[in-house]
């Protein structure tokens, strides 16, 4: 979640990369004290709860998988890569994580930045790039991928959306790929969390391409974006959360067909599932797509625990059945 302004400083290297021991327990209900695993469109196919003695696993922010549907990269909105490995049970259900490793994000001139530059936010992966959105000081960052967690970035997007537009905590919250074999063939794509027109709807951009150029998100009162990834047939979901000291925390998942997506438009499409505090949820920060093992799209997603112990990290999986 947003964080306060620190100092703009950038500090000498941190140590480099580092392992961590990580504790999970499974998540076998979905919504509390129900055994039912159908919720709309998505079924639920299990997740953990995971935890560390190490004080930086904390504060995920996004996630992304390789090719091979267990490795993954994910960012710390306390400016650290995390890398690992998914695991599952002899049923195929995930049951804890293994090889994780943190390391401080790298700014320009190699060194270890304050929280100010390295609010990482938005991941997205593709051929030899690693590439990550920053809010407080807004940007889109490219880094090399293999070798991301060692070196600086090799250069930075215009973000398109215009500066004065982003919000301090509430800037460019989601990045991600396009399908190539989609509408928008293959180029990046942001969505901002709470960085609104006049009209309430959040700024969103393509990066790049002949469609470059600004669209909106529609919002819908209480939500704001958090993380979204692309389906194989090119549409877009779009996880978003909703927080009130009265009504708790909620998150739900919106479709949005990818040939909507162009600039000059107002997007906005149907919600797939919509949880709150009965459900195994908690502050739901990060999306991603893989494809299961008997080809249907699978949704993983994990939480920000915003590194209080009143709040969780977990790993939910859903199947996408339409």
């Amino acid at each position: 979640m947003c964080s306060a302004l620190f100092s703009a400083l950038a500090f000498p290297v941190a140590p480099a990369t580092e392992s961590v021991s990580v504790r999970a327990r499974a998540i076998t209900e979905f919504k509390r004290g129900s055994a039912e695993t159908r919720f709309g469109p998505l079924e639920f196919l299990g997740g953990i709860e995971f935890s560390s003695s190490d004080s930086r696993l904390q504060s995920l922010s996004s996630i992304r998988f390789r090719s091979d549907v267990q490795g993954f990269v994910s960012v710390l909105d306390t400016g650290n890569w995390l890398t690992g490995r998914i695991e599952r049970d002899g049923g195929g259900r995930l049951s804890g994580l293994s090889d994780i490793s943190i390391s401080p994000i790298l700014i320009q001139g190699g060194r270890a930045g304050s929280k100010y530059y390295t609010d990482a936010e938005g991941l997205a992966l593709r051929r030899g790039q690693a590439i990550v959105s920053f809010e407080q000081r807004h940007r889109v960052d490219i880094y090399p991928d293999p070798g991301f967690e060692t070196s600086a970035p090799l250069k930075t997007l215009d973000p398109v959306i215009p500066r004065h537009e982003f919000r301090m905590n509430a800037g460019m919250e989601t990045l991600a790929v396009s399908p190539s074999s989609s509408p928008l063939k293959g180029v990046l794509v942001v969505v901002t969390e709470h960085s609104i027109d006049d009209d309430g709807n959040s700024f969103a951009a393509i990066l790049e391409g002949p469609l470059r150029g600004v669209f909106k998100v529609a919002r819908h009162d209480p939500y704001d974006v958090t993380d979204g990834a692309f389906l194989p047939s090119g549409d877009f979901l779009l996880l978003e959360r909703r927080f009130s000291f009265t009504g708790g925390l909620g998150m739900r998942i919106r479709r949005i067909r990818g040939d909507s997506i162009r600039p000059g438009a107002v997007v906005d499409g149907e919600v797939l599932i919509d949880a709150d505090m009965g459900y195994a949820i908690d502050n739901m920060e990060g999306l991603d797509v893989v494809i299961g093992p008997e080809g249907k799209p699978h949704l993983i997603l994990v939480s920000d625990d915003n590194g209080n112990l009143l709040q969780r990290n977990v790993m939910l999986e859903f199947r996408l059945n339409q």
